[in-house]
């Protein structure tokens, strides 16, 4: 019996399920770069290079440890374009007896694979994905019966569960989560060590030119590519993160610096995600440095909920709400994306910064995505699934089930609350607080009204009038009202004539660049 072992993009691991146990003699593995993957969306010239350029790295790995590894490249001319089509083609061509497979981590993809055993008419295994710390069972069995799915309830189940940062049944230092002590802004002076980058090499060089052949008009450049290809490059990631900047990782984790694109943050999502680095290892080696009492709680705590937390309980979450997500617009959101999410083109200071390190980097850490770039689609209106679409687009590190709960139901609360308590709106005042963007800014943060004030400032103001009948009676945003209603009338007016003006200004993105 001939088994073909299908593995994914986002597979790339080497204790990857569908090879356990597996006879290389009597086992095809087969690895697809396919049409359909890289263009279902327009992504970001480096996430395909990115992807790519893992996956053939990984072929050679494997081969080097005695695989049949049957490689389908992008440029095949007998190339079907997708994976259904390629493992047709696979199971005709190694007279296959039966196929394995981890399940997928998008819906879509997971729908398609379904489909396979009836249209291949031979025995089809799909696995759990058991690189994720809490499988899609244990998730809904959690999940059932509570009438608040909150993440933090969750994550303390995930330390008690792996054991993470706990000593005799009790959470490290008497408190579960260290968040109050993770929200500095920027010091003046700070000077983090830079992010470790690995020059592209024969493999990767190769990869470039054909995307940039195939897929030159999609968005983002190519010049900076730096990202790890290989576990090996991976862990070098890890070290050099656990050694310099976990330390005030907690601390700054929320800060914004004008053109500090990485300041003490990890970029380890994309070799995580990518099936590169094992999550739960990953955690351990953060509690491992706090043991020997070489980084502080606060930042082992904070990076390790971001993993087993936040990380687990979004994976748990997609599924939960699938497909159903997808859809979901709880505000009636109908504004178009604005242009400038794409050319970086406008005098917010904040958000042309944060366009930009996507643009270069295929990467903006977690508060310039929800605090600058998903704020503002949330203060004006921007329709979730053009907002969604964007997201999964330009970040490296994007797949939809991690993008698409943090777009949809943590940026947009397009779910209704079903996974943030409330909207993330917030005025300039928090940009200010966080970031160093508002001192040389166009707008004054300090003005509230006018063409000269933040845009933030009134687009807040705006968005709690029009939603307050949905909005009022949520106990975590309720007291903002009363701050309205005792403005007088003449500046409630000012504040909504302004974001009028703000919203009346904003064009819309040229259709067919998220999909075609």
């Amino acid at each position: 019996m001939t088994t073909l072992v299908p593995i994914l993009g986002d597979q790339l691991s080497r204790t990857i399920a569908s090879l356990d146990g597996c006879d290389k003699a009597r086992t095809v593995v087969l690895m697809m770069e396919v049409r359909d993957e890289t263009t279902y969306v327009r992504h970001h010239k480096q996430k395909i290079v990115l992807i790519l350029s893992a996956m053939r790295h990984f072929a050679a790995e494997l081969q080097a440890q005695g695989w049949l590894v049957d490689y389908v490249k992008l440029d095949d001319p007998a190339n079907t374009g997708s994976f259904s089509g390629e493992v047709a083609r696979a199971v005709e061509r190694h007279e296959i007896d039966r196929v394995r497979v981890v399940e997928p981590g998008e819906w879509r993809v997971a729908e398609m694979m379904a489909e396979w055993k009836t249209a291949l008419g031979i025995p089809v295994e799909i696995l759990p994905d058991d690189r994720f710390v809490c499988s899609k069972d244990q998730f809904y069995a959690w999940a059932q019966g509570r009438d608040r799915l909150l993440m933090e309830n969750f994550y303390r189940d995930m330390r008690e569960r792996t054991g993470l940062l706990m000593t005799d049944g009790k959470p490290e230092g008497g408190q579960w989560n260290y968040d109050k002590d993770n929200r500095n802004g920027p010091d003046m002076f700070l000077d983090p060590p830079p992010v470790p980058g690995f020059p592209p090499d024969k493999i990767t060089r190769e990869v470039i030119a054909l995307v940039e052949a195939r897929f030159g008009n999609h968005f983002g450049s190519l010049d900076r590519f730096c990202w790890p290809v290989t576990a090996k490059q991976a862990g070098k990631a890890l070290d050099r993160f656990i050694a310099e900047r976990l330390p005030e990782f907690g601390t700054y984790q929320d800060a914004m610096k004008w053109g500090q694109d990485d300041l003490f943050h990890s970029l380890l999502s994309t070799s995580i995600n990518l099936g590169l680095l094992d999550p739960l290892e990953v955690c351990r080696r953060a509690e491992k440095a706090y043991r020997e009492r070489k980084v502080p709680l606060n930042a082992a705590e904070g990076f390790i909920r971001q993993i087993i937390g936040w990380r687990e309980y979004i994976r748990g979450m997609y599924w939960y709400d699938m497909p159903g997500l997808r859809e979901a617009n709880a505000l009636g959101a109908d504004r178009p994306l604005p242009e400038f999410y794409w050319t970086g083109e406008t005098k917010m200071r904040c958000m042309a910064d944060c366009v930009r390190s996507t643009r270069d980097n295929a990467h903006a850490h977690h508060i310039q995505r929800l605090m600058v770039l998903g704020n503002f689609a949330l203060l004006a209106g921007v329709v979730p699934q053009e907002l969604e679409d964007w997201f999964l687009v330009v970040y490296a590190d994007a797949y939809e089930w991690v993008e698409l709960p943090n777009v949809a139901a943590m940026a947009l609360w397009a779910d209704k609350g079903r996974l943030a308590s409330k909207p993330y709106a917030a005025s300039g005042n928090y940009i200010n607080k966080m970031s160093d963007y508002c001192g040389a800014c166009h707008y004054d943060v300090n003005k509230k009204t006018g063409p000269e004030a933040c845009p933030f400032n009134p687009l807040y103001w705006h968005f709690l009038v029009r939603h307050r009948k949905l909005l009022e009676n949520n106990h975590r945003i309720s007291r903002v009202y009363g701050t309205w209603d005792k403005m007088a009338a003449e500046k409630r007016q000012a504040y909504l004539d302004s974001a009028e003006a703000v919203l009346a200004d904003l064009v819309p993105a040229a259709k067919g660049w998220a999909r075609a």
